[in-house]
């Protein structure tokens, strides 16, 4: 004999539990504005640690300070010989660092516009760079397929530590409180373990276009030369997530995650961004910024729903429904 379970079918005066309806996720989908930067093309776009300014890269040799909000240019730096390809504020954001097509990496003075140190020693084109949490080393990665730290602190030029286990072009870097995470062209994710010297690589089997951590620290997000981005468990190397959809063949793509770590973020060959459900993997938003244009660098607001992208000589500010203007624009 079998005992009657009650349900809301039993009980006509119960009500039927139903699942919450799922929230609408907050993404940076509206247009605000965008800015005619003036440096030709621009390689890359940068918040800064608070996300008050940001940083332009540009292919006139220079690099821009804004107030992305406003859309106002705060300063200009001069004195690479050749295209900027990236730069990183410091965590109090009185430095940059920035690295180019000049083989060189510069350390400059924010206020001044100053460069306080110019570090040499990479062999070819230095494509990525990133300060360490302390902002006392910064770390930057080369076609020479090496990645070097050098000291702030110290007047020599030199590096102070190499890493060269990659096997072509350093293509993405990102740097946490004790790890070191890189992207190369030879197809292989590599974290440096700082607090016991060792290395891991990952063989994703495609050259690499950008790398980053989520905001646990227990995955990596990794944009690859296949039109695929995928999301693997940083102790099992086991992936998590595939997502598709997206142009990226040719050029060096860049991927994030979004504010809430619960929606990936790309830019595409088709002049489009992508944003998909992290754990459905399916296209969320598409976004048209310019047809047939390259959307290559793009950089998230370390608090807010805002995100910045770069395509040919302009930056483009979209945020969310709830972006609210500063007071003092209309």
């Amino acid at each position: 004999m079998f005992g009657v379970v009650e349900g809301p079918a039993n009980r006509p005066d119960a009500k039927e539990e139903r699942a919450p309806p799922k929230t609408k996720p907050r993404l940076p989908t509206n247009l605000i504005h965008f800015i005619d930067c003036n440096q030709g093309a621009v390689r890359a776009v940068r918040f800064n640690g608070d996300g008050n300014y940001c940083l332009t890269c540009g292919n006139d040799k220079s690099i821009k300070l804004w107030n992305p909000e406003k859309q106002m240019l705060i300063k200009k730096y001069a004195g690479h010989g050749y295209d900027v390809l990236d730069a990183a504020s410091s965590n109090d954001n009185c430095q940059i660092a920035s690295c180019g097509s000049d083989k060189s990496v510069m350390y400059w003075d924010v206020a001044s516009g100053q460069i306080i140190r110019r570090f040499r020693g990479h062999a070819g084109r230095v494509n990525c760079v990133q300060f360490n949490e302390e902002s006392t080393v910064i770390l930057s990665g080369s076609v020479d397929s090496s990645i070097r730290a050098w000291d702030c602190r110290s007047k020599k030029g030199s590096a102070i530590q190499i890493m060269d286990e990659a096997k072509d072009s350093i293509s993405s870097l990102q740097v946490s409180d004790h790890e070191i995470l890189s992207g190369s062209i030879d197809g292989k994710i590599r974290r440096y373990d700082l607090r016991i010297g060792s290395m891991h690589s990952d063989n994703i089997g495609s050259a690499i276009t950008s790398t980053c951590f989520t905001k646990d620290g227990q995955c990596t997000l990794t944009s690859t030369h296949d039109n695929t981005i995928r999301l693997l468990d940083v102790a099992t190397g086991e992936m998590l997530g595939e997502y598709m959809g997206h142009k990226n063949a040719k050029y060096m793509i860049e991927c994030a995650l979004n504010r809430k770590d619960d929606h990936v973020i790309s830019g595409s060959e088709d002049g489009h961004i992508y944003m998909w459900d992290l754990v459905e993997a399916s296209v969320t938003k598409k976004l048209l910024v310019k047809r047939n244009k390259v959307i290559h660098s793009l950089s998230m607001h370390p608090e807010k729903d805002v995100m910045l992208v770069a395509c040919e000589n302009k930056v483009y500010m979209f945020a969310d429904d709830f972006y609210e203007p500063p007071d003092d624009i209309a």
